[in-house]
């Protein structure tokens, strides 16, 4: 809506004083796009992408060519900068696309999941370039599904759920505000330590979540409300020889398990809707009619579901899964935008 390509259905917006809704072509003049999925022509070069950009953007003639050698180099496009665009890898095509966003020195950029498929050289690559950016007074707002991008990037961070904003704010905020509290790591020098050491977790800190338990590592996730960080390496170095711990650490919780708390939201919502039965094949008639027909009270069923589910224990760590496996099954469901 911001850049035109959707229609405005409510509300109203500004970009360096002008509003979108009716000066929206001075707006697109101060601002540069980079979609997520890239706007190429096949058939052309990356220097004749440029040039097209360059007149379409106002430059002068005398200045087309200093500025497309400009955005070749910026970019590292210069290489392949007369090959055909349909033979680019993902990540060369990421680039370009970049590099149209900037051409005419826009003061907003707008770049939605600029790093997708690209290796982690050409990413880190292109993050100097958006900080370089940002320290020339420029503003960037980008989508990503990746936390270590935005922690990366970002002065500013906020997390959509069903199109809404849930959070807005610093990333230290942000863990502040909604994380978990500490992350607890334990590593124990042989296996058979691992149990020992669950028991002392469930003695001395009952609250605590078990997380993850592999081979010699466990895992816990602890409120930090309730217990100082004090009280915790208290306790620890107290056992740290009794239970045979290699090494332990403390830790607060990521910003990928604020992300994984709001993506659970949005695929709690998701199953709603999906069990949800809709109307949308009645007729407005038949749907009246529906409402005023009596309908039978299922005492069976109302009994079901006053009941409170149990809550089930077990010792074991059958179907733990790590917050990094988590993420990246829910990640899909929600959009970040820095």
């Amino acid at each position: 809506m911001l850049t035109g390509d959707v229609s405005t259905t409510g509300g109203e917006a500004f970009i360096g004083g002008h509003s979108i809704l009716r000066e929206l072509l001075r707006v697109q003049q101060s601002i540069g796009y980079c979609p997520q999925f890239d706007a190429l022509f096949e058939d052309l070069t990356a220097r004749e992408h440029l040039e097209l950009y360059t007149r379409l953007r106002g430059i002068p003639w005398k200045d087309e060519e200093r500025v497309v050698q400009w955005a070749l180099e910026k970019l590292e496009l210069s290489k392949y900068a007369d090959k055909p665009a349909g033979t680019y890898s993902g990540g060369n095509k990421r680039k370009l696309s970049t590099a149209i966003a900037l051409i005419g020195y826009p003061s907003l950029i707008f770049l939605d999941e600029p790093t997708t498929g690209m290796d982690p050289k050409a990413r880190r690559f292109l993050w100097n370039l958006i900080l370089d950016i940002i320290k020339t007074g420029r503003s960037v707002v980008l989508t990503s599904h990746s936390m270590e991008e935005c922690e990366a990037l970002c002065t500013r961070l906020g997390i959509m759920v069903n199109g809404r904003f849930k959070c807005l704010g610093s990333i230290q905020h942000l863990k502040n505000r909604f994380g978990d509290g500490y992350m607890i790591t334990v590593r124990t020098k042989a296996s058979g330590s691992v149990k020992e050491v669950v028991r002392f977790f469930n003695r001395n800190f009952p609250e605590a979540i078990l997380k993850e338990r592999h081979h010699t590592k466990v895992q816990y996730q602890l409120k930090s409300e309730r217990i100082s960080l004090a009280q915790v390496f208290s306790k620890m170095e107290q056992v740290v020889e009794v239970l045979g711990i290699e090494d332990y650490s403390v830790s607060q919780t990521t910003l990928d398990n604020v992300f994984v708390n709001f993506a659970k939201k949005q695929s709690d919502n998701l199953e709603q809707q999906e069990s949800s039965p809709s109307g949308g094949g009645q007729s407005p008639l038949q749907r009246i009619l529906s409402m005023l027909r009596p309908r039978p009270a299922n005492t069976e069923l109302n009994a079901l579901v006053s009941e409170e589910p149990e809550e089930l224990e077990s010792d074991d760590d059958e179907g733990l899964i790590s917050f990094e496996e988590e993420r990246v099954q829910l990640s899909f469901n929600t959009d970040t935008l820095c």
